[in-house]
């Protein structure tokens, strides 16, 4: 099973991943019926997650509405940690996961607007590089395990932090590795090389340990929040969370 996933993941196109994935699940989800673990996200239960990632992780992946670990960590810190639930705000998604698309367009008091450059998924086709609204068009901007595939991320978070309005804030997520700053190299455009430098084959760069400090140069306030620390150990088993995830948060700068 394990393999399997690792190579779905790796070599099938992510916009007809996208496309198929819901309906596979819909197997799984009645394979692994149980009550040890919960999405908060869906509020499915189960006996237990899948597995999922290149190097497969268990108890990762909710068969039925796809969240994995970083998904649900997010969707508990919005509820404990923001008014995004119950605030009348304009949201720009960027690259928008399949497990928030329904919940938060759901969502009356949201004007959920999601865009990508390829994603099947969303509404609004655009490239990060030059986003196609007005400055200080949002009160909030998702924009999650998308700086690490583009050409210029800074540029990137110049262009959130213009579109984000005066208060404005974002959550970015990306993988950030157990090194002293970003590893960066543009003349590496092999896929099969960017992946053993990089960790897969479309990344273009392996941000460490310096990740808030060089998103900070965009202009963007940038926090690192440790919410998942301060949460009880049976809540972070329940919902199979990722044990040591920082959020980072950005808020509008000057």
């Amino acid at each position: 099973m394990k393999n399997i996933i690792s190579f779905v993941i790796r070599y099938v196109p992510r916009p007809f991943l996208q496309r198929i994935s819901p309906l596979a699940m819909k197997f799984f989800a009645w394979k692994n019926k149980g009550d040890a673990v919960q999405c908060p996200v869906c509020q499915s239960q189960f006996g237990k997650f899948l597995p999922y990632g290149r190097k497969a992780r268990e108890n990762a992946l909710c068969p039925n509405c796809l969240s994995l670990e970083r998904h649900r960590l997010m969707w508990l810190f919005l509820q404990e940690k923001t008014n995004f639930f119950t605030a009348n705000v304009r949201v720009l998604h960027v690259a928008p996961e399949h497990c928030f698309l329904n919940p938060f367009d759901s969502l009356k008091n949201l004007e959920y607007i999601t865009a990508d450059i390829e994603s099947p998924l969303a509404k609004v086709k655009m490239d990060i590089h030059d986003i196609p609204f007005p400055d200080a068009s949002f009160d909030v901007v998702f924009c999650n395990h998308v700086l690490e595939h583009v050409n210029d991320d800074i540029k990137s978070c110049a262009e959130i932090n213009r579109v984000l309005k005066p208060g404005g804030w974002g959550i970015l997520q990306s993988p950030v590795y157990d090194l002293p700053e970003t590893l960066e190299d543009k003349s590496i455009t092999d896929p099969a090389e960017r992946e053993r430098i990089f960790g897969q084959r479309d990344h273009v760069r392996k941000y460490g340990k310096d990740y808030a400090e060089r998103l900070r140069r965009s202009g963007l306030q940038i926090e690192e929040n440790q919410f998942v620390k301060n949460l009880p150990a049976e809540m972070v088993q329940k919902f199979a969370l990722p044990p040591d995830e920082t959020v980072f948060v950005c808020k509008k700068g000057v």
